[in-house]
């Protein structure tokens, strides 16, 4: 029904920047929620920010609040994170994920699954 397909990741110095892309297929998606997480070794799946496709409409972690910014192009069926000042602890593999209905944070909620890219922040 849904595919989705994250590019973008690589290796950037903190305080950097990164703009990571999620290429969405399938069904329409006026009723859906895209989300951003992300997977550090050792660590918890983590909520990074979500968008409303049908409104814009946009939520985001406090770790990520004014440095990260989510948007989405319904023309091209993408979802973008945006990323600046990053620092260490953003080091991750970032995942695009959606469902449909309303925002969550949580990601069992969640139905489908991007195969990640990773985001390796240096220095």
């Amino acid at each position: 029904q849904v595919q989705l397909v994250e590019s973008g990741g690589g290796l950037v110095q903190a305080g950097g920047s990164l703009r990571l892309s999620c290429a969405a297929s399938g069904r329409t998606f006026s009723m859906y929620t895209m989300g951003w997480f992300r997977q550090a070794p050792g660590k918890d799946r983590e909520f990074v920010a979500a968008i409303k496709w049908s409104s814009g409409n946009t939520y985001y972690s406090d770790s990520v609040k004014g440095r990260f910014t989510i948007s989405r192009d319904s023309a091209k069926n993408t979802v973008t994170l945006q990323m600046n000042s990053l620092t260490l602890e953003d080091t991750a593999v970032y995942y695009c994920a959606s469902r449909r209905g309303v925002v969550s944070t949580l990601a069992r909620d969640y139905n489908h699954w991007g195969q990640g890219t990773q985001v390796t922040v240096s220095s």
